[in-house]
């Protein structure tokens, strides 16, 4: 195990999660939906990241929750940076006041009750101005940001590709993609001047793959190439490293999303979502926030880990 950048030994509390992923999933019908049909590990947690500080983009409901959750757990305090509105409702919730942030405020308690320092900052990651100011914000109140997890993400699912409307690709690049760079260049000069840093992109399976795709694919493959390209700049010589998540099919809001543009008349969502896992997922089950959470804790513990965007998908993309 790494010692903290401090040169303090971390320490070795352990932590249960036992039931640690109920509630995870997004509100309403999915929630109920995944917590009945997924069983958490016993695994425990060290205290590995106490004393560091992380950030999480979107980090108020589903993916970005459980990231929060779990480096919380290891020991981190947690700034959330979330949005109530965006430019449109091209979007998984399909309507322009999304309420991340007030989402995000129940999650700053939920960091505080596990006794961490928590924060959420309302910014529109597509808006250089607005990231700059939250990031600034965090570092004068928690000190320095040693982690940055750019999860904030939307997805919107025409009939086709040919049926994407302009504000549909604008806002899907602007958050997905330019949302990642501003995210990764708002931290790295604060990165540099300490000579320590860990950034984690949200990309997707879907940024490995085009075919069935849409404007979404675009974008993932963006962060996949926006990954790379800072992990092998001059971060390499300066203890900083990029890694990407690359999900599989979870039960988020944007799985309900593409559930109800893609299912047959007779399905559910819920019904949708689980054939969809029987025929496309080798392993035959779901991934998870929790899943998503422990391979962040991964990457930010192992230095010599750069320049890797791994999926986390039950075997779906096999690459050689």
């Amino acid at each position: 195990m790494e010692e903290k950048k401090s040169g303090k030994a971390s320490s070795m509390k352990m932590v249960s999660r036992r039931s640690f992923i109920r509630g995870m999933a997004a509100a309403g019908a999915g929630a109920a939906f995944l917590s009945s049909g997924v069983k958490t590990s016993e695994a425990a947690i060290t205290l590995q990241l106490e004393g560091q500080v992380a950030v999480v983009t979107g980090g108020s409901r589903g993916i970005g929750r459980g990231i929060v959750l779990t480096l919380a757990r290891a020991g981190a305090d947690i700034g959330i940076i979330e949005t109530d509105i965006l430019d449109t409702p091209f979007n998984q919730y399909r309507t322009r006041e999304i309420m991340g942030y007030q989402a995000g405020l129940k999650v700053v308690e939920e960091v505080k009750m596990l006794g961490r320092r928590a924060m959420a900052v309302q910014a529109d990651v597509s808006k250089w101005n607005q990231i700059k100011s939250a990031v600034d914000e965090i570092v004068a109140k928690l000190g320095k940001i040693d982690i940055m997890v750019n999860n904030a993400g939307v997805i919107c699912m025409p009939p086709s590709l040919l049926a994407v409307e302009e504000a549909d690709w604008d806002q899907t690049m602007n958050v997905n993609a330019k949302g990642v760079f501003f995210g990764c260049k708002a931290v790295i000069p604060h990165m540099k001047e300490r000579n320590y840093g860990r950034i984690i992109n949200l990309a997707s399976v879907a940024g490995k793959r085009a075919r069935g795709g849409s404007h979404y694919n675009c974008s993932k493959f963006v962060v996949v190439a926006l990954t790379q390209a800072f992990a092998t700049s001059d971060l390499l010589k300066q203890n900083i490293t990029v890694n990407a998540i690359c999900p599989g099919i979870i039960w988020t809001q944007m799985w309900v999303d593409i559930s109800k543009v893609r299912k047959d008349p007779s399905e559910t969502p819920e019904q949708y979502f689980a054939r969809t896992v029987k025929v496309a997922i080798p392993q035959g089950r779901p991934q998870t926030p929790e899943d998503m959470g422990m391979l962040a804790l991964y990457y930010v513990t192992n230095s010599n880990v750069t320049g890797q965007c791994w999926n986390l998908d039950g075997g779906m993309v096999v690459e050689h």
